[in-house]
């Protein structure tokens, strides 16, 4: 059960149905967390800058690897919603989400998301010193960035508990 109600569209001031109208127009639905969030349109707008920081590491890390920091993140937050969601995106792409083979690479950046996920001052100079072998700067400082909002997204769902949306139903994992 949702702690707070997402806001029903009919009954929602004209600001608020027009984010949501954006929202549909951009990815064709709206969510339970979005419909949380237009409670207060600029913490919708404010968790929405999670799409254009998504395509900016997607241009650096590639999609699969994209896929499994959030998922790494959202897995190690217990998020139910997040890890759902890309657990879905995983299995109709044809992975395996219990059984992914990672690279060198991939391994870091999955270790990277885990810990921003579980204790960012944990982050050791071994898994720093692995991902700034082929990660510059700013690109660092851009999945960072990126894997904070993907936290405080799986922080919004968990403290809220938000309820999984329906199409998400299918590839929820097993206990």
């Amino acid at each position: 059960m949702p702690r707070i109600p997402p806001v029903i569209y009919e009954q929602a001031d004209p600001s608020t149905r027009a984010e949501i109208d954006r929202i549909i127009a951009a990815h064709g639905r709206t969510t339970n967390m979005k419909q949380t969030l237009a409670h207060v349109p600029t913490a919708l707008r404010a968790l929405m800058q999670w799409y254009p920081l998504h395509d900016e590491v997607e241009a650096v890390l590639g999609h699969r690897a994209t896929m499994l920091f959030v998922h790494a993140i959202s897995t190690q937050t217990d998020c139910l919603i997040c890890s759902t969601f890309f657990r879905r995106m995983l299995i109709e792409e044809g992975e395996d989400p219990e059984q992914l083979g990672l690279d060198s690479r991939e391994q870091a950046v999955v270790d990277y998301g885990r810990q921003l996920a579980s204790d960012a001052n944990g982050v050791s100079d071994d898994l720093f010193s692995r991902l700034s072998e082929w990660l510059k700067p700013p690109e660092l400082v851009l999945i960072t960035a990126f894997g904070g909002l993907m936290v405080a997204t799986n922080l919004f769902n968990n403290a809220l508990r938000i309820e999984l949306d329906d199409y998400l139903q299918p590839y929820q994992r097993e206990t």
